[in-house]
């Protein structure tokens, strides 16, 4: 089995993977901004580093994954730090307090998220959660002479950072392009270069969000909660950083030059950069119509109200999006998204979708068929060959579709043992069953979502029949009542009367 190798935004080449303690790994990627409803190019980073943090754990490494929320401080412009903060702006206009804004959206995150089957973070910190470790590193970067102060704001110097350091060392730009590049805004006169970032913002007498600091009453800019949170967790260097590479020429540079303005060295030894997605074939973008959640694909779901971010309990989801035909399951679109390197654009259309669909039940069949086959005394089919590609592929920077290709050899192995062109033996049947464990379920963390839905159908007739069992008994009908016990227990069906009513479970 080769070792594991990751295409490093920062070198721009592909790396052997070596963690600064193993096997310990600490991984920090970018959360979302809590002012409106996830939308899908987040849920493709999240699904992303669900899978490389899965895969990191199947390998025996002992993962601490932060992911962290942002509830202060992201600008309406993000790149020249102007504008109403995202978050107040929302509460201001619904007359709400910005953590009820944070609280709405946040449980409808981690439902989109569940949905998706994600793994929690290890740690899912906020910003406004860390304000006196924001407040602590930006002093430090000030002692350190990398920051000035100018009328109760704090301004990142980058121009004086950049004759020590480079600045553009993630983004593979120079100073004097990102500068020539910059636009002149109107009210930045406070700032000595153009390039210059606030770390901390006076807050104006109408700003909703603010906190004392020695500088006066204000609130953390956009960059430097990221900063303060993975130091805080993760330590002054860490092992993997992610995110979306849209974050890279402000955000992540900026990053960058906080850590090493305030620590004196580099904050990330691996920088993880997922792509964009398009809609047949063109960009995502409001003006073109084609955006959508991810909650607007889906079918066959319930929620409990008709907003996007209510919990699974009444309302059902139809898939209805004008940007396609028809709607899908979250399991499929998961799969979808994995057949498409995270490095590489994703094109969501309807031809695609539909095809993904059709491979996924494609390989649960195969699963289920699996289960039912039985052992030969010997094999025509090496199993601990396909263990090894499987692997590889997973090696060779988290490479899900090789990976996925792999998995239908292995269909393609089922399907024949089945027809009785191939055989298997007993360890070989047990190994394989291992292998598509680890790697659909674990791994790319996939679920046969037609089971659980056949499980939910189940449940719901057994409710029925045992409602009307309970009709017969009020009744003084026992022997219709008997009947449906006795019958229901002759397939392995005990119905459990008790003082809450009547439940039922397998029998063992």
């Amino acid at each position: 089995m080769s070792n594991l190798h990751i295409q490093n935004t920062l070198s721009r080449k592909k790396e052997l993977f070596k963690p600064l303690n193993a096997p310990f790994v600490g991984m920090y990627v970018c959360g979302p901004t809590l002012y409106g409803d996830v939308h899908m190019g987040n849920c493709r980073t999240f699904i992303s580093f669900d899978i490389i943090f899965r895969y990191l754990t199947a390998l025996g490494y002992k993962v601490r994954y932060v992911r962290n929320i942002t509830d202060v401080g992201h600008l309406e412009d993000e790149v020249a730090g102007v504008g109403e903060d995202r978050v107040g702006k929302k509460a201001r206009i619904e007359k709400l307090e910005p953590m009820e804004i944070v609280q709405r959206y946040t449980v409808g995150f981690h439902e989109v998220m569940s949905l998706f089957n994600l793994l929690p973070p290890s740690i899912e910190p906020s910003a406004t959660g860390h304000i006196l470790e924001q407040i602590e590193m930006t002093k430090q970067i000030i002692d350190a002479g990398f920051a000035y102060e100018n009328d109760g704001n704090i301004y990142f110097d980058v121009e004086k950072f950049a004759k020590k350091h480079n600045y553009g060392i993630l983004s593979g730009r120079t100073i004097e392009d990102q500068q020539n590049n910059t636009r002149e805004l109107d009210g930045q006169e406070e700032k000595k270069g153009r390039l210059d970032f606030a770390l901390w913002k006076k807050a104006k007498p109408e700003h909703i969000m603010h906190w004392s600091s020695p500088w006066g009453e204000g609130f953390p800019g956009w960059h430097i909660e990221c900063s303060a949170m993975s130091k805080k967790y993760l330590g002054e260097t860490f092992d993997i950083h992610g995110g979306g590479m849209d974050l890279i020429p402000t955000h992540h540079t900026n990053e960058i030059a906080q850590s090493v303005g305030c620590c004196e060295k580099a904050p990330v030894n691996y920088w993880i950069h997922t792509n964009m997605l398009t809609v047949n074939g063109q960009k995502m973008s409001r003006s073109l119509g084609n955006t959508f959640l991810p909650v607007e694909l889906f079918t066959g779901l319930k929620l409990a109200s008709d907003s996007p971010t209510a919990t699974p309990s009444q309302a059902k989801l139809d898939g209805k999006h004008p940007s396609f035909e028809k709607g899908f399951s979250p399991m499929t679109v998961r799969f979808f998204i994995s057949q498409t390197h995270y490095s590489s654009t994703l094109d969501f259309s309807n031809d695609a979708l539909i095809a993904s669909e059709k491979g996924f039940r494609k390989l649960m069949e195969a699963i289920r068929l699996l289960e039912k086959l039985k052992a030969s005394e010997k094999s025509s089919y090496d199993v601990a060959a396909l263990k090894e590609r499987c692997y590889d592929a997973m090696n060779d920077d988290f490479n899900t579709p090789i990976l996925i290709a792999q998995l239908f050899d292995a269909v393609r192995i089922i399907n024949s043992v089945n027809d009785g062109k191939e055989f298997l033996s007993e360890n070989d049947l047990a190994e394989l069953k291992l292998l598509l464990k680890i790697f659909v379920n674990d791994i790319l963390g996939l679920k046969d979502d037609v089971m659980e839905s056949a499980g939910e159908i189940t449940d719901g007739l057994l409710q029925l029949i045992i409602k009307m069992r309970a009709d017969a008994r009020n009744k003084k009908d026992f022997s219709t009542s008997d009947l449906v016990r006795d019958e229901l227990g002759k397939l392995n069906i005990v119905l459990k009367d008790g003082k809450e009513g009547t439940g039922w479970e397998l029998k063992s």
